[in-house]
């Protein structure tokens, strides 16, 4: 019997993504599409590659005070709408899986020092569970609400977690240096996502003080120097991650051994390409310690719509309702 599912943000970049991987999935169902933007249009008006999966279906406009008829609810909203509607979802007991920042972090002052303005729910924040499965499977398992990390943070804690917690690099020596396509930025039309501004370009942006910091501060325990960057291509993300190495250990065995059993993590000793990822919930990882100068690098590529948003969305979800963590969701990226 296949679960009726809900998608707040249906007309992004996300919420398309969570519809691609919904239409092969064997027991989710997407049958409420939400898009205040593009409300009374026909999915294949706004999102024409996925007509064929989705003939009949419209985008809906949503209330803020309404709770879908369905037994789950993806959001996939700019930050601060979902502190809108998570105390209805949650009082009504509907799973749900947020993507916005607004339930990851630990404290509402955490929350207002990085996305400088108060939280309209804190009494909610302990109630949802960090959405990385190899980090929280088992509390995510047992939850009806999770928070999807970041697509950033997902490649840094991914590739750095097992090193802080072996001890063989200084938690507080980190510097993340991350690329990430331009539909991470959004489905909006933007001067710094345009195709001339983007196009032959590559550029920094948040320097210092870059939202996603804490997250990783928060999941790696230490203080975390991170810069992104923005590169011309669609989709992807490479983290290229620097930290003082307290031990000749090899870290890439470390990352072998921490993730021997997980499904969507690859650790191998070639150097990780965002092309691997494109379109899978797969996250390629390596690392190396140089002794010359007494530090280690470790790489992640990833996928920022799928393993970064919509494919961890929906491997939180599979863990929540008891489905096979992997359904639906495809491991290997698509070449060429």
């Amino acid at each position: 019997m296949s679960v009726e599912v809900a998608i707040l943000g249906a007309s992004g970049f996300v919420g398309a993504e969570l519809l691609r991987l919904c239409a092969q999935h064997p027991l989710l169902e997407a049958t409420r599409l939400f898009g205040d933007s593009q409300a009374g249009l026909s999915l294949g008006e706004v999102h024409p590659h996925l007509a064929p999966a989705y003939a009949k279906a419209k985008i809906e406009k949503f209330e803020a005070d309404a709770v879908p008829d369905v037994d789950l609810v993806f959001a996939a909203l700019p930050h601060g709408h979902s502190q809108k509607v998570a105390r209805k979802l949650a009082e009504a007991g509907v799973a749900f899986v947020d993507l916005g920042a607004d339930f990851r972090l630990d404290s509402a002052q955490d929350y207002e020092r990085w996305y400088h303005e108060p939280h309209q729910a804190p009494d909610l924040l302990g109630d949802f569970v960090y959405g990385i499965p190899e980090l929280n499977r088992e509390r995510i398992r047992g939850s009806r609400l999770v928070a999807a990390a970041g697509c950033y943070p997902t490649s840094a804690i991914l590739a750095l977690l097992p090193l802080v917690q072996a001890e063989v690099i200084e938690a507080d020596s980190i510097i993340v240096d991350a690329a990430s396509g331009v539909s991470g930025a959004g489905k909006s039309l933007k001067d710094s996502t345009h195709f001339n501004t983007v196009d032959e370009n590559f550029s920094a942006y948040g320097l210092l003080n870059h939202r996603h910091t804490a997250e990783m501060e928060m999941a790696l325990g230490g203080q975390v120097l991170f810069t992104p960057h923005l590169a011309p291509m669609n989709r992807g993300i490479l983290a290229t991650c620097y930290a003082t190495a307290t031990s000749d250990a090899d870290p890439l065995e470390i990352l072998r051994a921490a993730y021997a059993d997980e499904p969507f993590v690859h650790v191998s000793g070639a150097l990780p390409s965002t092309k691997w990822t494109l379109g899978s919930n797969a996250i390629h990882l390596s690392a190396r310690r140089d002794p010359r100068t007494g530090r280690v690098v470790a790489l992640a590529a990833l996928d920022n719509l799928v393993k970064g948003a919509a494919g961890q969305m929906i491997q939180c979800a599979n863990l929540m309702l008891g489905f096979d963590e992997e359904s639906g969701l495809p491991k290997c990226g698509v070449w060429p």
